[in-house]
């Protein structure tokens, strides 16, 4: 039989030196791949896209959710009794002031006017006896004929004769007026709903109500605002009749639920005299044109309205900010590379950009693509791109290209959803 015998120990040894110098190698190599794609110290800077900010003229518009409401709302009611006659509209028509809307049942009321002429002619008749009475009296008072106590008793006949002829005559005038109340016209134009009282039925004065009616154009817009707001509000207003200012502040615009068609034009007319207790809001009341009818009372909608004045302000990129703890910073690039970290006090959206309050005057160069490549006191190669005057026209527009300068001009608006207590004062 044969007996293997085991290696020698040198062999043993070449062995392990080898697989040893293998791992070594790998490792060496590895990290080297490692140290290259994370950039050595002879690696190129990182690149990034830098832009200058957009500079524009903005003025923030602050928005809230109000409802409609009529200018003119009337419930017709009925001021005589009576069975309903006649109904003379059509269920939600517009209508004019003075069109006849319902008729009761007037052969009541013409029999009284004739019972009213009635008394009347008979109180008539009363008062010219009464008075060849007292003409009779007096005659024979002068002749001696007659004595005074007659002549005064005659005399007190007419002038109750008279009396009567008066009272005669406002009865004729109620009656007539009773019978006017038979035709209810309406006192308002707009839009009336729908009947409620049916040819038929009974009538009761000043308690059953008939239709009901609501103006159409021009339309309220109701909505509250917060103590915070209005106190900026007023503090913009003081400080522009300071400085004689010709701007309207009063102009505002509503959007309705569906975002569909441009915004109505609206003026603010009414702001209420105390603030409410309970919600700590004041009602304000915008006043809307609406000559095509589309607006109808208790349509939800949002109103846009002045929030600052005109003002020129530096808007970037969100994807332009980053945090650090509970700043938010930019990453400002110097003409020789290097990355400098400012930090800033962003305010609201605008065109699409993030408006920066502080921090930044316009011309700086910042990272706005790559941000996580720039540090702090680090190098970058940067890129230099134009950001659009909005982000909408940069969508449509395509890639930027590179430029030295930002663009400047226009005008937008904010939404009060990115509130800023600190407005910008006039200028």
């Amino acid at each position: 039989m044969m007996v293997v015998s085991p290696p020698a120990p040198t062999a043993r040894r070449r062995a392990s030196l080898a697989l040893v110098l293998v791992a070594a190698i790998g490792g060496w190599l590895g990290s080297a791949g490692m140290a290259s794609a994370q950039g050595g110290p002879n690696a190129p800077p990182p690149p990034v896209t830098v832009a200058k900010p957009v500079v524009k003229e903005i003025q923030e518009t602050d928005d809230f959710i109000g409802r409609f409401d009529a200018v003119g709302s009337v419930e017709i009611r009925a001021r005589v009794q009576g069975y309903l006659d006649r109904v003379h509209f059509t269920d939600g028509a517009m209508i004019k002031a003075g069109d006849l809307l319902f008729t009761i049942d007037q052969r009541p009321y013409r029999l009284a006017i004739e019972q009213a002429q009635a008394t009347l002619t008979s109180a008539q008749a009363r008062v010219e006896f009464a008075q060849a009475e007292v003409e009779r009296a007096e005659q024979l008072r002068r002749t001696g004929s007659g004595t005074e106590q007659l002549a005064e008793q005659r005399r007190q006949n007419f002038l109750t004769a008279q009396a009567d002829l008066n009272g005669a005559r406002s009865q004729l005038a109620d009656a007539r007026l009773n019978l006017e109340y038979t035709e209810i016209r309406s006192p308002i134009a707009g839009k009336i709903g729908r009947r409620l009282v049916t040819e038929g039925n009974l009538v009761t004065a000043n308690s059953s109500i008939l239709a009901a009616i609501v103006s159409t154009d021009p339309i309220y817009f109701y909505f509250d605002i917060d103590e915070r707001s209005y106190l900026a509000y007023a503090r913009m207003m003081t400080e522009a009749v300071k400085a004689e200012e010709g701007r309207n502040y009063n102009a505002a615009t509503i959007t309705l639920t569906d975002a569909t068609g441009p915004p109505r034009k609206a003026e603010l007319d009414f702001i209420d005299n105390r603030i409410d207790e309970a919600s700590g809001t004041l009602r304000v009341r915008a006043r809307v044109p609406n000559a095509d009818g589309y607006l109808v009372p208790g349509l939800f909608g949002r109103i846009s309205i002045t929030g600052s004045p005109p003002y020129r302000a530096a808007l970037i990129p969100d994807e332009a900010i980053a945090t650090d703890q509970d700043r938010r910073i930019v990453m400002v690039v110097e003409p020789d590379g290097t990355v400098r970290a400012q930090t800033i006090r962003p305010g609201p959206r605008q065109s699409g950009y993030r408006v920066v309050r502080e921090g930044l005057k316009g011309d700086e160069t910042i990272v706005v693509a790559g941000i996580q490549r720039a540090r702090p006191g680090q190098k970058v190669t940067p890129q230099m791109t134009t950001l659009p005057p909005t982000r909408e026209a940069a969508a449509g527009a395509g890639p930027a290209q590179p430029s030295d300068s930002a663009p400047t001009g226009g005008q937008g608006t904010t939404s009060a959803s990115d509130r800023d207590p600190a407005r910008p004062k006039v200028q």
